[in-house]
């Protein structure tokens, strides 16, 4: 498949406007799932150096340092979610820069941990960002990212209806590449991977894998959202946590 320029979905102005609204309600499966299980791999961030990559609002930018972090780097392509994470931010020791994640290529092992919520789905090359952050990172640095599920990505049109219940369908999970969704609005592009493509291009890059979750709601978070039962029938996420090796 040819390489194509990147989709800027979140600067249209009715995807911004509903995602916008979703996360500030915290009403979607990131708050309630993704957010939650992304954190708990986190280390302690006390002086660490943050790479977030597809850092929209600016929310764990502001998180790592209340709770210790020296400093936070956030790229995004979306100048819309960027411009609210500077109006939102009043901290030197962040920075945010709009760049596509496609074009993102730093120099030296500068950082201690990079991050990455919900973002990597939308990015052609994962082997290319792999290898970048990889050679970003320090020795004994970490990466820490969210995606999709590819179990949700491969066929991507939703629940549908079985017998008495719901059920998400999965087909072509090994065709790899673009999928086009409707999200908001219509034609949302995001690329399909499956989970053995994301481990072993982590390991052809050079990284330990140290944990992965698929996520699922928590007895606590069903008591309080019962809508959320379905989501114990498929993970809606992906989360893999990989170390750069201190000796090579």
């Amino acid at each position: 498949m040819a390489s194509s320029a990147p989709q800027n979905i979140f600067d249209d102005p009715v995807f911004f406007e509903n995602y916008r609204q979703l996360r500030e309600q915290d009403s979607g499966l990131n708050g309630l799932l993704e957010i939650p299980e992304l954190y708990s791999l986190l280390p302690a961030l006390d002086g660490l150096k943050i790479l977030d990559l597809g850092c929209g609002f600016g929310d764990f930018a502001r998180f790592a340092r209340a709770h210790g972090a020296a400093s936070v780097t956030g790229f995004d392509i979306s100048e819309k979610m960027l411009a609210q994470a500077r109006a939102a931010t009043q901290d030197a020791n962040i920075s945010y820069h709009h760049l596509p994640l496609e074009q993102f290529s730093p120099e030296g092992e500068t950082w201690d941990l990079a991050i990455s919520s919900l973002a990597l789905h939308y990015i052609e090359d994962f082997a290319r960002l792999s290898n970048t952050v990889f050679a970003a990172l320090r020795p004994g640095g970490q990466f820490i990212f969210s995606v999709e599920h590819p179990m949700c990505t491969a066929f991507p049109v939703g629940w549908q209806p079985y017998k008495e219940e719901v059920i998400w369908p999965v087909n072509h999970y090994h065709q790899q590449g673009l999928r086009h969704t409707s999200w908001f609005v219509e034609d949302v592009q995001k690329y399909h991977r499956t989970t053995e493509t994301y481990v072993n291009t982590l390991l052809d890059s050079g990284f330990a894998l140290t944990r992965m979750l698929e996520t699922k709601p928590t007895a606590e978070t069903l008591a309080q959202h019962p809508r959320l039962a379905k989501e114990m029938r498929r993970p809606a996420f992906l989360i893999l946590r990989a170390t750069k090796p201190r000796e090579r």
